[in-house]
């Protein structure tokens, strides 16, 4: 299989590796957007604008290969939380996530090697924050790398310590939904008619 992964996150990467899917990774180089370029721009559809976006980036650099690309977003109590600009706002985020049911979305986008069909989906899973004391926060914003996370936090890296219990699919709250990736990816190599 001919496979990149448009993206930076060893998370990403981690997942389709256990999983034995063949690829190589391509940083997309795409800003994506945020709630506050688009507020008015559903949470699921945010995150399918920042996938396509990085996937047709990619794909345009390697014709002729697949490439998936994803984007995760993180809401609570309707406001989307992405990636903490600093060790205060992933504090901030963890704190109102304290207590609270909230929802991962992630969108995902492969784009077929011909260029010119793409696969989408958008998964969603809830997830249940233990009820957190100011200083759970700070050890937990300590000993984890809190700053490439939407969200602040990482199911995979001491989440036992801040999450209750989790509604759907796990590997989708660590980046990929491997529910829908796996079909995907054997689809390629499925020898063509």
């Amino acid at each position: 299989m001919r496979l990149v992964l448009a993206s930076s996150s060893p998370r990403r990467a981690d997942l389709l590796r256990e999983s034995g899917i063949s690829f190589r990774v391509e940083t997309p180089g795409v800003e994506e957007w945020s709630a506050e370029d688009f507020p008015e721009v559903q949470p699921g559809e945010l995150a399918r604008g920042n996938a396509r976006r990085k996937a047709r980036a990619v794909a345009g650099r390697k014709p002729g290969l697949a490439v998936l690309a994803a984007d995760t977003i993180v809401v609570c109590q309707g406001k989307i939380l992405g990636k903490p600009a600093d060790e205060e706002m992933a504090r901030q985020m963890l704190t109102s996530l304290s207590g609270h049911i909230h929802e991962v979305v992630t969108a995902v986008v492969l784009v077929l090697p011909d260029g010119k069909k793409i696969r989408e989906s958008v998964v969603r899973t809830r997830v249940k924050f233990r009820n957190l004391s100011p200083e759970e926060v700070d050890d937990y914003v300590r000993s984890t790398d809190v700053l490439d996370k939407a969200g602040a936090y990482a199911l995979q890296e001491g989440g036992d310590r801040i999450v209750e219990r989790v509604e759907g699919s796990r590997s989708n709250v660590i980046g990929l939904p491997m529910e829908i990736v796996l079909p995907w990816c054997e689809e390629l190599d499925a020898p063509a008619d």
